[in-house]
């Protein structure tokens, strides 16, 4: 099996994208938000801006992963979408997504990243710690995310 690359999203790969989050949050749970939170999974491109919403592709075409950027501030970025297929996860790709996700905000000139998260979601939650994310009270939080983390880019 050939290691899955990171590449940016295009909104050709919009439903791809949608089913593969949708099928996570189901896994959790969680119903899918396609006039709020999840608006932006309708145009990729339009919502993120070029290379900003990146997919984890395998050899075969299939997307396993996802991770966005989108701005909260001139200084402050949000991590949005970093989802991964099950039968990838533990295997190190998540930390390749996040580093990817990290190394394009520093790039853009972000100095910190925020994101929101459910309590259950208890292996991206350990991830992110490792990464060096803390908590942050009274973060950018909504109906179905109760967690929210920053971190100094």
């Amino acid at each position: 099996m050939t290691t899955p690359q990171i590449r940016a999203a295009t909104n050709a790969d919009q439903d791809a994208v949608r089913a593969l989050i949708f099928s996570i949050l189901s896994e959790y749970e969680i119903e899918p938000a396609p006039k709020t939170s999840d608006r932006d999974l309708y145009d990729l491109e339009g919502y993120y801006g070029e290379e900003m919403f990146a997919v984890l592709q395998t050899a075969d075409g299939d997307i396993v992963g996802t991770v966005g950027i989108g701005p909260l501030g001139p200084a402050v970025c949000e991590l949005r979408k970093m989802y991964l297929a099950p039968r990838y996860r533990g295997r190190g790709f998540g930390a390749k997504l996040l580093k990817h996700a990290i190394e394009r905000a520093r790039s853009a000139g972000y100095s910190s990243m925020e994101l929101s998260t459910k309590r259950i979601m208890e292996e991206a939650i350990g991830l992110y710690l490792k990464f060096g994310f803390t908590p942050l009270e009274g973060g950018p939080v909504d109906n179905r995310c109760d967690r929210a983390l920053t971190l100094k880019l």
